[in-house]
């Protein structure tokens, strides 16, 4: 079985579902760490309420990204980490990672990249009057949102539409196509 670690920064709404799925069997994976830049976010209660282990830091903690990257790095090795899945995580990563895990980082980002990339993409969408958007799961890579793509779903966006409720059926579609996506990577490319 493959083992994965989950960056995330917020609330863990991704990082929920992709445990979700382990717990169902539909991800044959064993989430074997939780890596949080933010150690009050709400994922980490999450994470805390399925036992799992956490890395909490603040970057500010740090002399360097290279510095936490490398605290980090161990943790992964510590763990055996196979693959590194982002959901929701508000950092780009460094050298140290990307070159520690090639082509083993995944990223989810609520648009239809290359459109609306980096922070508040379903404003940007609302902003440009798109009909539609999406989701899009990627490779990491050293820009924002630029890695190879992996998996599009597109929603359509409804007259009248509002940040919250396009949010909602965006996240619909990202906890289902996530764990979906992260299956099919552990069976045939770790």
């Amino acid at each position: 079985m493959k083992n994965i670690a989950v960056f995330a920064s917020g609330s863990g709404s991704n990082f929920q579902a992709l445990v979700n799925a382990v717990e169902t069997n539909e991800l044959q994976a064993s989430i074997k760490l939780l890596v949080c830049d933010k150690p009050k976010a709400y994922v980490v209660e999450r994470a805390a309420n399925h036992s799992m282990d956490v890395f909490a830091f603040s970057a500010k903690d740090y002399p360097s990204k290279a510095a936490y990257e490398m605290e980090i790095l161990q943790k992964l090795k510590d763990y055996e980490i196979d693959l590194i899945i982002l959901a929701g995580y508000m950092r780009l990563i460094g050298d140290t990672l990307l070159q520690a895990f090639p082509g083993r980082i995944v990223n989810i980002h609520p648009s239809l990249l290359p459109n609306f990339p980096g922070k508040d993409a379903v404003g940007q969408a609302l902003s440009a009057g798109a009909k539609e958007t999406g989701v899009t799961v990627h490779y990491v890579d050293e820009g924002m949102d630029t890695g190879p793509i992996i998996a599009q779903e597109s929603v359509g966006i409804a007259a009248g539409e509002t940040n919250e409720s396009l949010q909602a059926k965006i996240q619909r579609i990202e906890h289902g196509l996530y764990p979906k996506v992260v299956q099919t990577l552990v069976l045939t490319k770790i």
